[in-house]
């Protein structure tokens, strides 16, 4: 089964990273300027994986669409790029899988949402040698679109056809299906809330990242 995955991509946030905790600190100094409490992790955890639109949500009830959200998100991103380094940290037991995929010679990339202006420093702050990196802004499209995942496996010089993509969010799984990749949820991730994960029919449920090697069948 190893020789069937040319490569194996990862989602970012949730996935390899837990970020969670950096992200809900930009929302809340942000409520503090304003005299607003700041809001428990707990409130935001849930839709980190939905960057500036989930924490603004939570933090102001923000939407997109909404005439002050631009100017809410621009402030939000400069806020959350001088925190960004000050918890993030890797999930446990993603530095065992990546070893493991490098031992059996099986590279890796990482495709997110988030923007190459925080994706690229913060892989590179966490040791992440990922083949390629694809963020939000690296294609005109960001995931469910199949795009990013597909320039990722270009830029690896791997088939579509033969990697198998990691993510835990819905979009993750449903950007795999559109780019022909076999999929698998991370459930140790954000997940989202109220996530009915049976009803996104990923070909793998990992219950942890070191699951990933034998669950693919890739040991």
């Amino acid at each position: 089964m190893a020789a069937r995955w040319q490569a194996v991509l990862f989602d970012l946030d949730g996935t390899l990273i837990d970020s969670a905790a950096d992200l809900a600190a930009a929302a809340n100094a942000m409520r503090l300027d304003r005299g607003l409490a700041a809001l428990p992790l707990s409130r935001y955890r849930a839709h980190a994986g939905s960057g500036a639109r989930g924490m603004l949500a939570q933090a102001f009830d923000a939407k997109p669409g909404e005439p002050d959200f631009d100017r809410l998100k621009l402030e939000f991103l400069d806020r959350y790029e001088v925190l960004m380094f000050a918890t993030t940290q890797l999930f446990g037991g993603v530095a065992v899988q990546l070893d493991g995929l490098q031992r059996l010679g099986i590279p890796w990339g990482i495709v997110t949402n988030k923007a190459e202006r925080f994706a690229l420093p913060i892989a590179s702050a966490l040791g992440l040698r990922a083949g390629a990196i694809v963020g939000g802004d690296t294609t005109a499209h960001t995931k469910p679109h199949p795009e990013p995942l597909l320039e990722c496996a270009r830029r690896m010089g791997v088939d579509a056809a033969y990697c198998l993509y990691v993510g835990d969010d819905e979009r993750d799984v449903r950007a795999g299906r559109a780019a022909g990749m076999a999929t698998a949820i991370a459930t140790w991730g954000y997940l989202g809330p109220d996530a009915d994960i049976r009803q996104w029919c990923a070909d793998f449920v990992l219950d942890s990242p070191t699951a990933l090697l034998n669950c693919a069948g890739l040991a």
